[in-house]
């Protein structure tokens, strides 16, 4: 049997989709052999919540954990993937039966949208009732096909502070579009950032393959 790996992450380049007023992508020409250098480097410019990311704690909490302090294992082991293809809200309900899995995508309508479109302000997000479900039966990690967890504009952020504040961690942009349901091997590593509130990450699924 062979693991084949799927790659979950949305490419960077400039002019990628962004969250609304977010710093935008940029990565330039620092030095090019072209010019007479000796070699070839670039620099970035880009918010920690940059395409395929994670929040951790700090990012809604101002006395939660910092990435640095989010516990490593939770970056990568067995993944249960739910669909809720029909829902304009993920509810409670949506995310099948009990118990969930310690590690949960839950793929949504978003895996259809084009990569590259723009910002979609009415993409498909978790209400506190599913927020506080994960957190009731042990989920660590959520794992969502648009940039954030939670409906654009949510008053008061409820989703966001129900999972934050039980340290689930929230793995965002996620490209779903390639994955069944059932579970799946998964990897979400974020850059080692010291005092950080997210990250940009490289995520993978993998499954068994005769």
């Amino acid at each position: 049997m062979t693991l084949e790996w799927i790659d979950l992450t949305i490419p960077m380049h400039n002019g990628m989709t962004v969250w609304p007023d977010d710093t935008p992508f940029s990565m330039e020409p620092d030095t090019r052999i072209s010019a007479g250098s000796e070699v070839n480097v670039s620099k970035l410019t880009l918010s920690t919540h940059t395409g395929t990311h994670v929040d951790a704690p700090w990012h809604f909490e101002d006395n939660g954990k910092k990435l640095d302090e989010v516990a490593t294992d939770v970056f990568f082991g067995e993944a249960g993937l739910v669909e809720a293809m029909d829902a304009d809200v993920v509810s409670a309900a949506d995310l099948g039966p009990s118990p969930l899995p310690s590690r949960l995508l839950v793929k949504t309508r978003n895996s259809t949208i084009p990569l590259g479109a723009p910002f979609q302000k009415d993409f498909v997000a978790l209400d506190p009732s599913a927020a506080q479900r994960c957190v009731d039966e042990g989920v660590r990690l959520v794992g969502v096909d648009y940039l954030s967890v939670a409906p654009y504009q949510q008053p008061g952020q409820p989703t966001h502070h129900i999972l934050l504040q039980n340290d689930v961690f929230i793995v965002e942009g996620l490209l779903l579009r390639k994955l069944s349901p059932g579970q799946w091997q998964f990897v979400a590593l974020p850059l080692n950032l010291t005092g950080a509130d997210g990250s940009p990450c490289r995520a993978f699924a993998g499954r068994e393959s005769p």
